[in-house]
């Protein structure tokens, strides 16, 4: 079954499990934000704060099809659009490692929001359009992506790593 009859079929989530999807999503988005923050603040050395901040809010905003929350980062996307449209297009060069989990947290908002009504299938398309979505990687269990967002954001300081529980007393070692 492909992205697109995933996300077409109704009830294919269970309903409890897509606001735990949506907090790996939005992980996800924190994840890139960090990431491409630093590149641009590296780039765009001229610049002060919250120019960076902006910036990279903006472009991760447009990626994910999402409003600010922030009214000055939707007055700076406004204004500086030619800018956003060009830091999507660099997007995977300074930020190719994370194209895995991109791809898989893009096609989770679009399973989610069609769970929810939300057609959302034209950010998985630019994501296409820009290089930014690994087609053949395969679609993986939601605890799967769960699990490896975890993982990432423990890597990239966000939260703490998980820890495997200790043996109990009763089991073998």
């Amino acid at each position: 079954m492909s992205d697109a009859d995933m996300s077409r079929e109704p009830g294919f989530v269970d309903s409890k499990l897509i606001p735990v999807m949506r907090e790996a999503v939005i992980t996800v988005q924190m994840i890139l934000f960090k990431v491409l923050k630093a590149s641009v603040h590296d780039r765009y050395v001229d610049q002060v704060e919250p120019y960076h901040t902006h910036l990279a809010g903006a472009v991760i905003n447009n990626l994910f099809g999402t409003q600010p929350l922030d009214a000055a980062v939707a007055v700076f996307a406004a204004s500086n659009r030619h800018l956003v449209e060009q830091e999507l297009r660099e997007l995977s060069s300074c930020c190719g490692y994370l194209l895995p989990v991109l791809t898989d947290a893009l096609r989770m908002k679009t399973i989610c929001d069609n769970q929810e009504g939300i057609h959302s299938i034209p950010s998985l398309l630019m994501a296409k359009a820009l290089g930014l979505l690994l087609e053949e990687r395969p679609l993986p269990l939601p605890s799967t992506f769960m699990i490896g967002v975890r993982h990432l954001a423990a890597e990239h300081g966000l939260v703490e790593p998980l820890l495997a529980a200790p043996p109990s007393a009763g089991s073998p070692a």
